[in-house]
């Protein structure tokens, strides 16, 4: 059984240093896919966008400044609001946001409680995926027959 710790929120849109509009998401973390986080902007709208990323990557950037190419993340102060900054680059734009560093670090630290740091590959269940995939499916199963007879098969009629 896969568990789900999830968050809505609002995260600020960054237009310019004097302007920034709100955007309903949802962080959303699976023991299923246990090293990523998700993001899910336009929450509710028709197009919604969503970004995923590693979970590690965020618990740094809540402390101090990460990431290179496609996501960056840092803390910053706002006013006198502590915020998480996340810097999303696609071929299809970039956008800066905002997030209340404290509603981001309370969900995360749900998110250690379910899965702690180093203890990811025990809900990845690889092991018994590959059981389950190398397994005879039955007495159909065409794995279990030699494609190749062996050359040293008797002859039929000797």
């Amino acid at each position: 059984m896969h568990t789900v710790v999830e968050r809505e929120l609002e995260i600020d849109l960054v237009l310019s240093p004097e302007r920034s509009i709100p955007v309903p998401a949802r962080l959303a973390y699976r023991t299923d896919d246990p090293y990523a986080v998700h993001i899910t902007f336009h929450v509710g709208s028709d197009s919604p966008v969503s970004w995923t990323f590693a979970r590690e990557l965020l618990v740094e950037g809540v402390f101090r400044a990460c990431g290179r190419g496609d996501v960056r993340i840092w803390p910053t102060k706002v006013d006198t609001r502590s915020v998480v900054c996340l810097a999303l680059s696609s071929p299809d734009g970039n956008a800066l946001l905002e997030a209340s560093a404290a509603a981001v670090s309370a969900w995360l630290e749900r998110t250690l409680r379910v899965v702690a740091p180093g203890h990811e590959q025990a809900w990845l269940a690889i092991d018994h995926a590959l059981h389950d995939l190398l397994a005879p499916a039955g007495s159909d199963d065409q794995r279990s027959r030699d494609p190749w007879p062996s050359d040293e098969a008797p002859e039929a009629g000797a």
